[in-house]
């Protein structure tokens, strides 16, 4: 392979394939995406008086889960996706193939010596989610075909591994004995957590069961949850730090149901926030903002903008004040820029990984001297800079 040539990068490759799966997973009546997601589904849900709600979350599921099972479910789903086409010319064998490679070809090292994960799917592979997601279909549709009556759930809400049921009181554990042994494989164990005091936590929500036997949902925090966000203080870009303060009132208003209640979760917002050095304008401007766009005060200014199409997306370390004059000299050419911090106490404290020796680092500039002069030359490889080594260079930046 030449200098020049580009080589497919593990997460890219697996980025692709993970697009190619995509569309099969979470088209079931049972799959939520997120908690807004969950707030609609429960929208007008009355709960009886021999009724409960419990919940089940899986033991570890993407270490555990069995992946030549997985395989077999998405080929069948493959075979029967009638826009699978649509989305790539691969054949269903070829994708096959390239999903057996990802899931059971996952090394790492750890001081020195390399392991090979000998079950389940890997943590962080762009794929894993997917081939979790498509298996708990495929347990959850057999779970719930194959329940006794007794213990069957009226209602059944899932996100990845954690699940919400609807199920008849005194029930949960013959519920969950019976989910433990529909995987043939018994890798996959649930736990589950019944209501109490008449209300169960499901996500960042808190369902409450009211007298008359209908529900309300609130903003849930864990007991070690601190109210530490980002800091108004800290050197990020204000767009960022506002992006906070909407963030927690969007969740305000998409979940919490009762107007009382809506009341205390914002003034409990106005609180932390204050805590983490917000202003209070920081704070009446978003909900000003947001009251505009849901009265439709911004539909002219959105139109305008629609107007001018972005001739691409810029990323720029954020240095204060000229990070944001350089975005408004970009903007008046159509061109889009968004900002990252340059140095983070991630970067400075967190090192998850062993030290990779500079030989071994892909995509590099190097330096190789001349052997009669001071002059040097100065190349990049997409190689690792170990192949460079034939000749006497210098190892630059990565």
């Amino acid at each position: 392979m030449e200098e020049g040539d580009k080589d497919m990068h593990p997460d890219g490759s697996q980025s692709a394939l993970a697009d190619i799966i995509n569309p099969i997973v979470g088209t079931t009546e049972h799959h939520v995406k997120n908690s807004y997601d969950l707030a609609e589904e429960l929208c007008g849900v009355m709960i009886e008086e021999n009724e409960q709600f419990i919940s089940h979350d899986v033991v570890s599921l993407f270490t555990n889960v069995p992946i030549d099972e997985c395989l077999d479910i998405i080929r069948n789903r493959l075979e029967k996706d009638q826009d699978l086409k649509k989305r790539t010319l691969l054949e269903v064998e070829d994708i096959m193939q390239l999903m057996k490679f990802v899931l059971t070809t996952t090394y790492f090292t750890f001081r020195g010596t390399i392991y090979k994960q000998k079950f389940g799917a890997a943590m962080g592979s762009p794929v894993s989610p997917l081939t979790a997601n498509i298996f708990m279909e495929w347990l959850e549709q057999n779970a719930i075909l194959t329940a006794p009556l007794e213990c069957k759930p009226r209602l059944w809400k899932r996100y990845v591994d954690d699940i919400l049921e609807i199920v008849n009181k005194d029930t949960a554990e013959t519920l969950t004995e019976h989910l433990n042994q529909v995987d043939t494989t018994s890798s996959i164990k649930f736990t589950y957590e019944e209501e109490q005091d008449h209300q169960i936590p499901f996500l960042d929500t808190l369902i409450v069961r009211k007298p008359d036997n209908s529900i309300k949902l609130m903003v849930y925090r864990k007991k070690t949850h601190t109210d530490q966000y980002l800091s108004f203080t800290s050197h990020h870009p204000l767009h960022q730090k506002m992006g906070v303060v909407r963030t927690l009132l969007d969740r305000k208003d998409r979940i919490v149901t009762e107007e009382q209640d809506k009341i205390k979760e914002e003034e409990h917002i106005r609180q932390a926030l204050a805590k983490c050095g917000y202003p209070k304008w920081t704070i009446d401007k978003v909900k000003k903002q947001m009251e505009d766009k849901h009265q439709g005060k911004t539909k002219k200014n959105k139109i305008a903008t629609s107007e001018h199409k972005s001739k691409g997306l810029v990323v720029i370390p954020y240095v204060a004040g000229v990070s944001e004059r350089i975005s408004r000299t970009l903007k008046k050419h159509d061109i889009a820029t968004a900002m990252r911090p340059h140095t983070t106490i991630r970067k400075m404290v967190v090192h998850p990984k062993d030290k990779q020796e500079p030989v071994k680092t892909p995509n590099c500039v190097y330096e190789v001297p001349c052997g009669s002069c001071e002059l040097t030359y100065v190349g990049e490889t997409k190689r690792t800079f170990g192949t460079r080594t034939w000749i006497p260079v210098r190892f630059v930046q990565t």
